[in-house]
């Protein structure tokens, strides 16, 4: 059974409306990824917002860290997992699938990220992402001491905070809307 076929519920300008700057940002998506994703489009209908979202998302999951790119992907599962995401669910389940080549392990993490066999550091980080989600006014000292304690320094966690944050608001923004992930996502990385 196929997903809805829409970009989200609301209107979504042409890709020839935007500004050039969008659209050079489009054309360099569908060259390195093979498509637009759905919610660069959702974006659209708010340029100077859709902008500032590239802008973080290039920050926050391509800039500099300690925090591996795989890792930033790893959390943004398990915090659209605790969210029930779809569009984050299927989009950065697939990102997982393809930074770790293992599709079983993008699989737990969308289920159950407690059931995959990860190391002490991983299952810190994402243990802290999931109570940071889930019970945010119970994070505390002793949270960001497990975290060091696994590895991590301390501007790692402050990344890892900041990554959680953004796919808390991200998973919020696509459930209002209903945003809906490229279809192409589902097959990709198998």
């Amino acid at each position: 059974m196929p997903q809805p076929d829409h970009v989200m519920a609301l209107p979504v300008p042409a890709p020839e409306s935007l500004d050039p700057d969008l659209q050079a940002h489009f054309a360099k998506c569908l060259d390195k990824l093979g498509l637009v994703p759905n919610v660069l489009r959702a974006y659209s209908a708010r340029p100077k917002k859709l902008r500032n979202f590239i802008s973080l998302y290039n920050e926050l999951m391509l800039g500099a860290s300690g925090l591996s790119k795989l890792e930033r992907e790893m959390i943004a599962v398990v915090v659209s997992s605790a969210n029930h995401c779809y569009y984050c669910l299927v989009a950065h389940g697939q990102a997982v699938r393809a930074l770790s080549g293992d599709p079983q392990l993008g699989e737990m993490l969308v289920m159950n990220y407690r059931v995959a066999p990860l190391s002490l550091r991983q299952r810190s980080m994402l243990d802290f992402a999931w109570k940071l989600t889930v019970t945010p006014q119970a994070v505390g000292e002793s949270d960001r001491q497990i975290l060091g304690q696994a590895g991590f320094t301390e501007e790692e966690v402050f990344d890892i905070a900041d990554t959680v944050g953004f796919y808390n608001m991200s998973n919020r923004v696509a459930s209002a809307v209903d945003m809906i992930p490229n279809p192409e996502y589902h097959a990709l990385s198998r």
